[in-house]
Formats: structure tokens, sequence, C-alpha cells
């Protein structure tokens, strides 16, 4: 028993720009807006996978998630409204402002992970 969402749907122009001026990591593809986060091994990967389940949740928008060992990517499409909406832009900015926060760039307490022991290297920041 779906209905159709009242969701604003973006076109593809709209997307672009959106992403071109937002998120500039993203890319609109065959439907959706997505991103591939590198990380350094399998623990890292599953820290952004649960990370972007965490988000998607809260935000009961819910991502296609695909990973390997050392990679997930994230893509995002409203099901309901048949396209892209401002719910895709909104948690994708969140997920983006989650998972590739560094922590050593902002000063404070918070200094991030070791740089100097890849025993502890956890996302590979673009």
């Amino acid at each position: 028993m779906s209905e159709k969402s009242s969701e604003r749907t973006y076109s593809e122009a709209e997307i672009a720009e959106r992403l071109q001026g937002e998120l500039p990591k993203w890319r609109f593809e065959n439907g959706w807006i997505r991103r591939k986060y590198k990380t350094h091994g399998w623990k890292s990967t599953l820290m952004v996978i649960n990370t972007v389940g965490h988000l998607a949740e809260a935000a009961w928008h819910h991502p296609d998630i695909a990973a390997s060992y050392a990679w997930v990517e994230v893509k995002l499409t409203n099901h309901a409204a048949k396209g892209i909406t401002d719910k895709d832009f909104e948690l994708a900015r969140k997920i983006e402002d989650v998972v590739a926060w560094q922590p050593g760039r902002e000063g404070g307490a918070l200094t991030g992970t070791p740089q100097t022991d890849q025993r502890f290297a956890y996302i590979k920041y673009d």
C-alpha cells in the first residue's frame, strides 16, 4: 500500500548543480546520488557502514550500501518519490559531515587517529 510521495524531485541538471555546489565528492549516476569512501581495511569499512546505517535510520531514509575490504559506496534515491529529493541531499550532507570529519584539523582535544602508526589508520581522506 504505497502511495507516491508528494516530495519534489530534482531534474538531472538541478542535481548536477546541487552536487557541484554542496557535495562535490558525490556524483549522480543511474538515478542515484552516490559516493565511495576509501578505508584502510575491513574494520574501518564496518565502522563506515554502521555510521551510515545509524544516520539513515535516524533520518528514516535508507541508502543502498555496497562494500568491500577497503571501500564503502553509499547510494541514495527516494523510492517513494521516484527520484532525488531534499531527503537525499540532506542525508548525503550528514553522511559527508560525519564520515569525512577530520578531528585533527579542528584543533582541541580530539586529535584523530595517529598518523605515524598505520595500525590505527581509518578513513583515506580525500
